[in-house]
C-alpha cells in the first residue's frame, strides 16, 4: 500500500534505525519519492554495521533452513548492481571484491565437514572446489603446515563494509533522505493499532516534540524489542557480542581464509580483519582480554603469518540474534510498523534483499522473494 504525502507530517516514512538494513531501505523508498526519515541513536551506520568483516558468504556455511538459504543466494547475487549503483550515486568507492573465500580444515572431523558442504553445493549447481594441502599453500602462504583440507568457495564474495557505509548514508542525502544522529526513539505512540508517532532522546537543540509519519521501519538490531515490547509484540532478540581485531600485513591477503567463526580477511592497502567471538553478555559493547585471546589463538591455528603482522587496532559490535536464528521481517500486530531486524550474523549479506522485500510490501503490499518464514508473529 503506497504511503501517500501529507504536508503536516514530518515524513511520508520513518526508518528507525540506522545500519546497512535501515539505510538501504530508506534508499529504496526515496528512489519510489518517499519522504524519508531516519532515526538513528549513534552516527548512522557506528553498530553492527561498522563492527563486521563484510563477508558475503552464502555458500561457505552449511545453512539447513533451505528458504533461507535462497534468500541469502539471492541477496549475494544483488550485490553487483548494488554496489555499481551506490558507487554511481555517492562517488565512493566500497572495496567490493569477487575472489573468492577458503575454508580451511586442519583436523579430519572438519575436514569431512568441508566434503559435506562441498557435496550439498555441488547438486545445487554451485562451482566449489576441494583442494588439497599443496593447492592450498600456493594460494595462500603461510598457513599451517597441518591443514589438511581447503574448499575454496568461488561463489562467496566480500566488501569492506565501513566504506559501503559511507557509500550508502551518502548517496541517501543525495536523494533527500532525512538523517538525525544521535536521537534514540525513546517510545512509540500508538492508537487503535496503528503508530501515530515517535519520541526521541534529547539532541542538541533539546527534546523537541514527537515526530509523525504514515508508516514506521523498526529496523533498530538489538534494541528493537524493548520498543514494541509495550505495544504487545515479542521479537525475541537478544545481543550477540562480536569482538574483532585488524592488523597491517607486510604482503596482501590473496582471498579470504576460514575455519568456523576464525577468519582474516583482506583490507586494503595490505591490512587484515581477523576475528570473531560469539558473546551472549547482554549491551555489554566491549573488547576483552579472554575475547582477544580467543581470536588470536584461533586465527594463529590456521594463519601462522599473523606473527609478522603488526596489530592495528580492536573493537565489539553487538549482532541482533533470534531463537531461530533468522531474521525477522514484516507487518506484526501494529498495522503500519514494519519490523526489519534480528540478521544476527549476516546483515551485511542481506541488506540488498532486505530493502527490496520491504520496500515491496510497504508500497504493493507483497514481496517478491516471499517472506512467510520471517514474520514477527512466529514469536507470538
Amino acid at each position: 500500500m503506497t504511503t501517500v504525502s501529507d504536508p503536516s507530517r514530518i515524513a511520508d516514512v520513518i526508518v528507525i534505525g540506522g545500519g546497512i538494513i535501515g539505510c538501504s531501505i530508506a534508499l529504496r523508498l526515496a528512489q519510489a519519492r518517499l519522504r524519508v526519515l531516519v532515526l538513528e541513536r549513534a552516527e548512522p551506520g557506528s553498530e553492527a554495521s561498522s563492527a563486521a568483516a563484510g563477508m558475503l558468504a552464502p555458500q561457505g556455511e552449511m545453512i539447513e533452513h533451505e528458504a533461507f538459504f535462497e534468500l541469502c543466494v539471492a541477496s549475494r547475487d544483488l550485490y553487483p548492481s548494488f554496489v555499481a549503483e551506490l558507487e554511481e550515486l555517492s562517488g565512493l568507492g566500497v572495496g567490493y571484491r569477487r575472489d573468492g573465500t577458503l575454508l580451511v580444515a586442519a583436523e579430519e572431523n572438519h575436514a569431512r565437514e568441508l566434503s559435506a558442504i562441498c557435496q550439498a553445493q555441488t547438486r545445487r549447481g554451485f562451482n566449489l572446489q576441494l583442494l588439497e594441502p599443496a593447492e592450498i599453500h600456493r594460494q595462500v602462504p603461510g598457513l599451517s603446515p597441518e591443514i589438511r583440507s581447503g574448499l575454496f568457495v568461488s561463489g562467496d564474495h566480500w566488501v569492506d563494509n565501513q566504506q559501503l557505509m559511507r557509500a550508502l548514508v551518502e548517496s541517501c542525502g543525495r536523494l533527500g533522505v532525512g538523517f538525525e544522529a544521535g536521537r534514540a526513539v525513546t517510545k512509540l505512540n500508538a492508537r487503535s493499532g496503528r503508530v501515530e508517532s515517535v519520541e526521541v532522546s534529547p539532541g542538541s537543540m533539546g527534546a523537541g516534540s514527537p515526530h509523525s509519519a504514515g508508516s514506521f521501519i523498526l529496523a533498530a538490531g538489538c534494541w528493537s524489542h524493548e520498543l514494541v515490547a509495550p505495544l504487545g509484540m515479542n521479537l525475541s532478540l537478544k545481543p550477540c557480542r562480536g569482538q574483532m581485531t585488524e592488523f597491517d600485513a607486510p604482503a596482501e591477503l590473496p582471498l579470504v581464509v576460514r575455519a568456523g567463526i576464525h577468519y582474516l580477511v583482506p583490507r586494503a592497502p595490505q591490512r587484515i580483519v581477523v576475528g570473531t567471538t560469539a558473546e551472549y553478555a547482554g549491551f555489554e559493547k566491549a573488547v576483552t582480554g579472554e575475547g582477544l585471546r580467543s581470536i588470536l589463538e584461533g586465527a594463529m591455528r590456521i594463519a601462522p603469518l599473523l606473527r609478522d603482522c603488526r596489530f592495528r587496532r580492536a573493537w565489539a559490535g553487538l549482532r541482533p540474534d533470534t531463537m531461530d536464528h533468522l531474521p525477522i521481517l514484516g507487518y506484526g500486530e501494529v498495522k503500519n510498523l514494519i519490523v526489519a531486524t534480528g540478521h544476527f550474523r549476516n546483515g551485511i549479506l542481506l541488506a540488498p534483499v532486505t530493502a527490496q522485500v520491504i520496500s515491496e510490501l510497504l508500497l504493493t503490499g507483497s514481496t517478491s522473494p516471499p517472506i512467510e518464514p520471517y514474520r514477527p508473529a512466529r514469536f507470538a
